[in-house]
């Protein structure tokens, strides 16, 4: 007898393309901080964007999370993206503005 939710599970290649585009965007922010060549603002927005989309890359392949029409699963879809833009750009809002106010400009 088939798994009733057979669909909603991952399979090899799912976890293997989630694991290889986790690799890729871990390594491109690396390779931001290492290479140097962006400025200070600009590096930061690339990876504030490389770390939100690897956590839509860890929600989708991972914990296959999805728009597939379930509500639920949608609804916490919605709540996590919006949650980690909360996190991530609020902390680059606080970071700049501990920047702008530190003694030693």
């Amino acid at each position: 007898m088939a798994h009733p939710q057979a669909e909603a599970h991952g399979s090899l290649s799912s976890y293997a393309t989630g694991f290889i585009l986790s690799v890729l965007l871990t390594a491109g922010a690396f390779g931001i901080v290492l290479h140097g060549s962006l400025d200070a603002s600009t590096a930061l927005i690339a990876i504030a964007v490389l770390a939100f989309v690897q956590v839509v890359v860890h929600l989708v392949f991972f914990l296959h999370l999805n728009s597939s029409g379930q509500g639920w699963n949608v609804l916490s879809l919605a709540y996590t993206v919006l949650a980690a833009a909360f996190l991530i750009f609020g902390t680059i809002w606080v970071m700049h503005n501990v920047s702008m106010n530190m003694m030693s400009r």
